[in-house]
């Protein structure tokens, strides 16, 4: 597969699910909506030029994983879950890298709109 460091990406943007996350066990146990973003690096020209899906990566494939990965494990920290998507992303799905968003809405009340991270990851990182 030929590198896409600056070329292709298949986008999912505005992700909305719950997740067990937060440093304190009670806050896990809340399971409350993280907002996800993620940017996979692939090559989508044979895509682009036969109109089949089995030349791209299918974007609900891809939704099922990020999501099974937020509600059923815990997760203290959110870079913790964004190193865990990306590396599921990248050990079940044909792509040279993802990034992934990872926000945490409204984590002081009043005072923060989000907070979150923003980590890429590439194939050699999970090899």
């Amino acid at each position: 597969m030929a590198a896409t460091r600056d070329g292709d990406r298949i986008l999912l943007e505005g992700i909305q699910v719950p997740a067990a996350l937060g440093v304190r066990a009670a806050e896990r146990r809340m399971r409350r909506p993280v907002l996800l973003d993620l940017e996979i690096e692939r090559d989508l020209r044979e895509a682009g030029r036969t109109d089949r899906i089995g030349q791209t990566i299918h974007y609900g494939h891809i939704y099922d994983v990020v999501e099974d990965v937020a509600a059923n494990m815990e997760h203290k920290l959110v870079e913790a879950l964004g190193e865990r998507i990306a590396r599921a992303v990248l050990l079940k799905f044909d792509a040279d890298a993802v990034t992934v968003t990872v926000r945490k809405p409204k984590p002081i009340s009043g005072v923060l709109e989000h907070t979150g991270i923003r980590i890429r990851r590439t194939r050699e990182d999970v090899e």
